[in-house]
């Protein structure tokens, strides 16, 4: 009995490694190359220079609207604008701020793939380019894909200063990073897995 809870134990323990090692290759190393426009560019709220990002891929043409999900309640677009850079400011275009569109549903990642599936459906848009932070894709890109399937989801990582993907397990802050979205990674897979398993039946 103990040598079968032994080979159990060891058994779990392999896969959590095998997974653990496949999620961090998912987490982008370079920032995007993809030239390819997309209908919209959407940000997530949440880290530093996301907002910056997405107004640079706006003020670049890589998308028709610029979409901000989880803006938080009485935010307006001219404070959030206030927050950024006076060089981007100064970039954008009077047609280029009307573009912008905040979302104010959302409080988590969940969240932010619903809020932004209804906009998009609402918009008619199929294609869009995802800002967040490198170690924050491989989630947010599970959620899309299920909140709004069909829609092909081009990564705009952002590269947090907090964050060092080469030897992370050296590092506290990567390293409480790392395994704190895998295990959320590992959890929203279960449940996508069980609302299809339910679904089904």
């Amino acid at each position: 009995m103990t040598s079968r809870i032994l080979l159990s134990f060891l058994l779990c323990l392999m896969l959590w490694l095998t997974g653990l090692a496949w999620f961090v290759w998912q987490i982008p190393t370079q920032p995007a190359r993809d030239d390819m426009p997309t209908d919209a560019i959407v940000v997530l709220t949440g880290g530093g220079g996301r907002m910056e990002y997405g107004l640079q891929l706006l003020i670049e043409s890589k998308g028709k609207k610029l979409f901000v999900s989880g803006v938080s309640e009485g935010v307006t677009l001219d404070s959030l604008l206030r927050q950024v850079p006076a060089f981007l400011r100064g970039q954008l275009t009077p047609e280029a701020t009307q573009n912008i569109v905040l979302g104010h549903q959302a409080v988590n990642t969940i969240g932010n793939a619903e809020e932004t599936a209804r906009w998009l459906h609402a918009q008619g848009y199929a294609s869009i380019r995802l800002v967040t932070a490198n170690y924050h894709m491989p989630r947010s890109i599970e959620e899309f894909e299920e909140a709004a399937p069909g829609v092909v989801i081009v990564p705009a990582p952002v590269f947090p200063d907090n964050f060092t993907l080469a030897g992370w397990w050296h590092d506290t802050d990567s390293r409480i990073l790392v395994l704190l979205e895998y295990h959320k990674f590992l959890a929203s897979k279960l449940r996508h897995w069980m609302v299809s398993v339910t679904h089904r039946s």
